[in-house]
């Protein structure tokens, strides 16, 4: 073993805690020693109005128009939302609603541009070669404008978790490079190709925060990632409170909270964030296009994209352009007919099944796995009855127990479920993995969580209408109550002088009728 490793293998004893739960699938990294390759640009891209967990985006092209690479075609509306760039130079020949990488099949507004085949790039955003003396504020604001999601998976706004808060200081910065779903190799393949551009990020994201601390965490099936971080840390000065930590392999490592506890064997609460307890989890490609959008002044156009499965004929890690129709890479890798063939978006454990590969790439995929029919059903045999034998509550990393949890969500018991702590459950699948009544138990954690939410919905909106309700109520009352005190003012003003006028109406005319009597005698 190198002296490199030896060292990290001795960091790894001192420092490693163990989560409860976790499970051990097979790898199957293909792509793990597959150096990374572009993908052929596309003839037409599919640019959906939402690729970011937040609000929508609004066009703010027509069609007709011709568009530049990085151009900003979509604005945010919100504050927790990023903008849509062209991932090419054409012309865009359609705004109409596409389907997007879900389960449901679901459609979303989508910008469709018709590539001209020069890829030509929009250079009005300027490079901030000097990040190092940038405020904060501007960094943010960059990654911000350069459409900055969370590259792991979850796709949260990457600006909005750069935001510095007095109240919850950032201590460390963990750069996640853990990567621990089957078949997914793009993290590791960016550490060993891109160390440099990672540890710049990193360096950025330390700056923006104001910390000088941070753990790039990386596992043991990915050692030789671990060394070239290692060598390319060592070639810096300005990371000197930053240090590799190798981890042993378990699924779901990746997930925040049981990357903070086994990095540091502190927890965080249940409804909290790790900004609580002074930590920002950060993926290590985004981290790359961090630098990327700052240093080289580059929008989020394109990602690197693990292409696998056990029915590809040329497993790969391609770099996709955003909007890139599915179909169109996997040909691309020599797979065309689909009969027989089930595609995943993402990984094994947490990933998406999809109807068909007419879909776009979005800035959540970091993974498309072909799967044979047959080896996939072979994981998704017919529910049982549950036999209460545990083991899901063994597997379960956030200490949940899962087969009541379920139960709880079939019966539409949500209330319950939701006292069982629905809601922390990371819906990594570890419990479904090893049920052997083949019980699938994320999907009934999905349904509930989804009913809660509608019920939420629902309940907010009957509380908005009653609120309205009130306050024209209220309001009408008031009106009311003013035109009375208008009226009473107008009463109490012209009383006594009508009295007045009456008194001497009345005078007048007791002296008319004397006058009269007199004239008559």
């Amino acid at each position: 073993m190198p002296a490199m490793l030896r060292n990290l293998a001795q960091r790894l004893g001192m420092m490693a805690h163990s989560f409860d739960g976790g499970i051990h699938p097979s790898d199957h990294k293909l792509g793990a020693g597959l150096h990374s390759e572009p993908c052929p640009l596309s003839p037409v891209h599919i640019l959906p109005m939402k690729m970011h967990i937040g609000e929508a985006c609004l066009p703010l092209v027509a069609v007709g128009d011709r568009v530049l690479r990085g151009q900003k075609i979509a604005r945010s509306e919100g504050y927790v939302s990023v903008p849509v760039h062209a991932p090419t130079s054409g012309r865009v020949v359609r705004i109409e609603e596409y389907a997007i990488p879900h389960p449901s099949g679901m459609g979303m507004p989508s910008i469709i541009i018709e590539s001209d085949g020069d890829d030509a790039s929009d250079d009005s955003l300027e490079p901030i070669t000097d990040w190092r003396n940038t405020d904060p504020a501007l960094l943010r604001e960059r990654a911000r404008m350069c459409g900055l999601a969370g590259l792991g998976g979850a796709v949260f706004p990457t600006f909005i978790k750069l935001v510095q808060d007095s109240r919850f200081p950032i201590e460390t910065v963990v750069l996640n490079g853990i990567e621990c779903e089957p078949w997914l190799t793009t993290d590791h393949r960016l550490m060993l190709e891109y160390a440099d551009e990672i540890l710049t990020g990193l360096a950025i994201i330390m700056h923006m925060v104001n910390t000088d601390s941070a753990i790039i965490a990386i596992e043991d099936n990915k050692s030789d990632a671990a060394e070239a971080i290692e060598q390319a840390l060592a070639l810096r000065d300005d990371l000197e409170g930053a240090r590799v930590v190798l981890l042993p392999t378990r699924y779901p490592q990746g997930s925040e909270k049981q990357l903070i506890y086994s990095l540091t064997g502190r927890e965080v609460p249940a409804g909290k964030l790790p900004m609580h307890i002074g930590m920002l989890c950060q993926n290590v490609a985004t981290a790359r296009a961090l630098y990327r959008a700052v240093v080289r002044a580059e929008p989020l156009t394109e990602r690197l994209v693990t292409v696998s499965g056990d029915a590809m004929p040329r497993p790969a890690n391609l770099h996709v352009r955003i909007g890139t129709p599915m179909r169109y890479v996997f040909a691309q890798q020599g797979l065309t007919d689909f009969e027989d063939v089930r595609i995943l978006h993402g990984g094994p454990m947490m990933g998406e099944l999809l109807r068909h590969p007419d879909v776009p790439v979005v800035k959540s995929t970091n993974g498309m796995l072909a799967m044979l029919e047959a080896s996939f059903m072979g994981g998704h045999t017919q529910e049982q009855a549950c036999i209460r034998c545990g083991h899901c509550s063994e597997a379960c990393p956030a200490g949940l127990v899962p087969n009541l949890l379920a139960d709880q969500c079939r019966s539409d018991q949500f209330e319950k479920a939701e006292s069982y702590d629905l809601f922390d459950c990371i819906e990594c699948g570890a419990c479904s993995y090893v049920c052997p009544s083949n019980i699938p138990l994320v999907h009934y954690f999905r349904y509930g969580k989804g009913q809660i939410a509608q019920q939420r919905r629902e309940k907010s909106f009957a509380e908005a209408s009653r609120l309205r309700s009130e306050a024209r109520e209220m309001r009408i009352e008031r009106e009311n109550q003013a035109r009375a005190a208008r009226r009473s003012s107008v009463r109490k003003t012209h009383a006594p002088a009508a009295e007045s006028t009456a008194k001497t109406d009345a005078a007048g005319d007791s002296a008319a009728d004397k006058t009269d009597e007199g004239s008559k005698d």
